[in-house]
């Protein structure tokens, strides 16, 4: 006997009558970055039997969730609607950082710096002013004045919010993972997934690895880069693409404290960049959104920096913040999974119901990771969660036309109508999500209307 899933064929082995897998669980999570380690935690938190499973070490410097610092900040110019996101992630980044008894979360304001006519200063006042979150306008040169590493045109503006600052991502992963563990979890690193596969009457899942079978009840992909690799409907939509960050010697450190140097995103005629103060390595860091446009499969792509990737961020630095052009201390590549609108994909498998997955944060994810892991909680346990994620579903793109955006947020273009799909949720007794709950990939109107109407929304912003 055979099944089909997601375009592979599996044989009798998966079957139910004939039982080869180790262990049954409530929720298997794939990929234990920095969205599977908190939906892992969430769940057993909840007394879920929850299996974790990671392909590389735990935390790892292969894909999306190292390098010591990722930015966190309020005043998002990318949609306000992130803002209430934010709110919660906050709150639960906190929350497991008293659990763990480790700082992971670092308050050194944050700016959204740009032309005043820009995206990145206009959406970030617009989220701040929506939201009535504390914020300041400032001019290049009362920048300089008040934070002296920054050197930018008198004539450029940023918005200064004071809650801002930066997450220590290998430190929130293994966190995380304790956290789950103490709550009986289990964690496997180095056990990479070869496969998946429903259950034959459409309850649970089988995943097969490199060293066992495993069944369950629901599955969540959060693979990163490799998501697409697991969930075939992605291809071509998910896009990974390689990224390089640097480390610069300040020639005046104080300029560059925590206490002295916010972190930022900042657009210029060479293009977006974001950067911390000197943190874990000693060095101010600094990256280029979509450094040089390279894409491919996650595999494929190289995690080696080469002296034009250093040259690109220190002719930024050179120009921007010219006290912390000395000697390189560190040069590192990461990974951005990218959407053709820049915003998340956040959804429930289309064909089958116990399966949701995180992917393609483009490049601004890992903030949110606490809140994420409690959204795919819920989609696993209930699927349907407490929090507004209709900006994130797989249905704003179908039958669209898609074209990968080129550094900022794209619009989407309709081409047709698009079915609606809904999934049979079933109701279950429970104490959990409050009575407003938004259902992943079920709509009250067309997904052809709702998506014209979020591309009109991301148009009036800019």
């Amino acid at each position: 006997m055979t099944i089909q899933a997601d375009n592979r064929t599996f044989h009798s082995a998966w079957t139910r009558s004939n039982r080869v897998y180790e262990k049954r669980y409530n929720t298997i999570v794939i990929g234990m970055g920095a969205m599977g380690s908190a939906t892992a935690y969430y769940l057993a938190r909840r007394g879920q039997r929850v299996l974790g499973l990671e392909r590389f070490d735990i935390p790892h410097d292969m894909g999306s969730s190292h390098g010591y610092t990722r930015i966190i900040r309020m005043p998002y110019y990318e949609h306000p609607s992130y803002v209430m996101l934010l709110k919660r992630s906050y709150e639960l980044w906190r929350e497991i950082e008293e659990r763990a008894g480790e700082k992971l979360l670092y308050v050194t304001g944050s700016l959204d710096i740009g032309p005043a006519d820009s995206w990145v200063f206009k959406g970030a006042l617009r989220s701040a002013m929506e939201y009535e979150l504390e914020h300041e306008a400032l001019t290049g040169l009362e920048l300089a004045r008040r934070f002296p590493g920054y050197q930018l045109p008198h004539e450029i503006m940023a918005l200064y919010q004071p809650d801002g600052g930066f997450l220590a991502p290998e430190k929130c992963i293994i966190a995380y993972c304790f956290e789950a563990m103490k709550h009986g979890a289990e964690i496997h690193g180095r056990e990479a997934v070869i496969d998946w596969a429903p259950l034959l009457h459409g309850e649970g899942v089988r995943v097969r690895t490199e060293r066992a079978i495993y069944e369950a009840d629901s599955l969540v992909v959060t693979a990163g880069a490799w998501n697409d690799d697991l969930l075939r409907f992605l291809r071509g939509l998910v896009v990974p693409e390689r990224q390089a960050l640097a480390w610069f010697q300040p020639g005046r450190p104080e300029y560059f404290r925590l206490d002295n140097f916010p972190v930022f995103n900042l657009l210029v005629d060479e293009g977006r960049f974001y950067g911390f103060p000197v943190h874990a390595v000693p060095g101010f860091k600094i990256g280029k959104y979509h450094h040089l446009h390279e894409t491919g499969h996650a595999d494929a792509l190289s995690r080696e920096v080469t002296p034009d990737d250093e040259a690109i961020l220190r002719e930024c630095v050179a120009r921007y913040f010219p006290q912390a052009t000395g000697p390189t201390m560190t040069l590192k590549a990461c990974l951005f999974t990218n959407a053709p609108d820049g915003h998340f994909l956040l959804d429930l498998h289309p064909e089958y119901p116990q399966v949701s997955y995180a992917s393609a944060c483009s490049g601004h994810g890992f903030k949110f990771g606490s809140v994420i892991g409690e959204i795919l909680a819920d989609l696993a346990q209930y699927r349907q969660t407490r929090h507004n994620i209709e900006l994130f579903t797989h249905e704003r793109f179908q039958g669209k036309s898609i074209h990968h955006f080129s550094g900022e947020h794209g619009a989407l273009v309709p081409t047709g109508n698009t079915a609606v799909r809904r999934h049979a949720l079933r109701a279950q007794q429970r104490e959990g999500p409050p009575s407003t709950v938004y259902r992943a990939s079920s709509l009250a109107q067309s997904s052809a209307q709702r998506v014209q109407e979020q591309a009109d929304r991301i148009r009036s912003l800019w």
